[in-house]
């Protein structure tokens, strides 16, 4: 019997290999899409000798072609980092814009389900706390942020275009602040800077007086719940990640007890549209899929630690420290 087909755009990403690695044990074949401009070969590398991994290196706003079967097609390429979209602002809204509309056209060329990586960024800065998804936001358009964030509003609206008009069988998961191994060490979002800042032994920046908040979640319960949504039958966005609020503040402290670390704190001046408040409402995700996140901040730190050391080259972490 064959096996079910899995096409992962944004593939060698930092979200898209931990989906090439779940679709490949729950017995897919898996074809990641990814034209490394963010992404990184050393996340997939070691699913090279799995005969059931293919991986094209590709832009997905030119072109995709898949021959053959495809069953499913989850598109998660995109810069996702206040860094990458501020650098990379054009293809940011051409693979919102045009690479959506080429994956989902693959999609239904291929009769396959649909998913798409969409972000808590629609939600822009949120004029209502905790964000559902019947939210329309409070998105500035042409600030600097807009690129990234109108980039996924466009391709909600053109996945449930296709879901109307052409009876696509589409998913929209909104991804909220998710972290773990694999994480780009300065790709310019919290957890990377302060842990690679903490390793390194230089003070953690943090923007503002650090009050605005957040959510983590862990990269294994993000993966869940997309899988879960995949399986599902809804087709309207569903938030994913964790209700459990802190401050950034709060967060880089963490950071510092997980590392050990001596460093302290420096204040900056905030970034421009930064979101003051950001915590998902999951009761859908709840009722629908019976989706929660499981795995506690200081384990899914300690997990995360690990990676950022081996990739920092630093010394092993000291049991029974800070």
């Amino acid at each position: 019997m064959a096996r079910p087909r899995a096409l992962i755009t944004g593939g060698a990403g930092f979200l898209g290999s931990h989906l090439c690695e779940r679709f490949l044990a729950e017995g897919f074949e898996v074809v990641c899409m990814d034209n490394l401009v963010t992404g990184d070969i050393r996340n997939v590398e070691h699913l090279f000798a799995d005969e059931h991994f293919h991986f094209e290196k590709r832009d997905v706003t030119e072109h995709i072609h898949v021959p053959g079967a495809v069953d499913s097609v989850l598109h998660f390429a995109s810069p996702a980092s206040p860094i990458d979209y501020l650098e990379l602002p054009i293809q940011t809204l051409k693979v919102g814009s045009l690479g959506t509309h080429k994956a989902l056209g693959l999609a239904r060329a291929k009769n396959a389900r649909f998913l798409l990586a969409s972000t808590s960024e629609c939600y822009g800065d949120p004029l209502v706390h905790p964000q559902s998804e019947d939210y329309w936001g409070n998105v500035n358009p042409v600030g600097p942020r807009g690129v990234y964030d109108e980039a996924k509003r466009f391709a909600e609206a053109m996945t449930m275009a296709y879901h109307r008009f052409h009876g696509l069988d589409t998913r929209i998961v909104r991804i909220f602040n998710t972290y773990g191994p694999r994480m780009r060490l300065r790709d310019g979002r919290a957890l990377p800077a302060f842990m690679s800042q903490a390793l390194a032994g230089e003070p953690l920046t943090v923007f503002g007086d650090g009050s605005q908040t957040r959510s983590f979640c862990y990269v294994d319960d993000l993966v869940e719940g997309i899988w879960r949504l995949l399986n599902s039958k809804e087709h309207l966005p569903v938030n994913i990640g964790n209700p459990s609020e802190m401050t950034i503040l709060e967060f880089a402290q963490a950071v510092i007890r997980a590392t050990g670390s001596q460093s302290g704190i420096e204040f900056r001046p905030l970034p421009v549209d930064d979101p003051k408040v950001r915590q998902p409402d999951i009761t859908k995700a709840r009722r629908l899929l019976g989706w929660e996140p499981r795995v506690p901040l200081a384990e899914g730190l300690a997990r995360t630690l690990e990676h950022f050391r081996a990739r920092l080259g630093a010394p092993p972490a000291v049991r029974g420290g800070r």
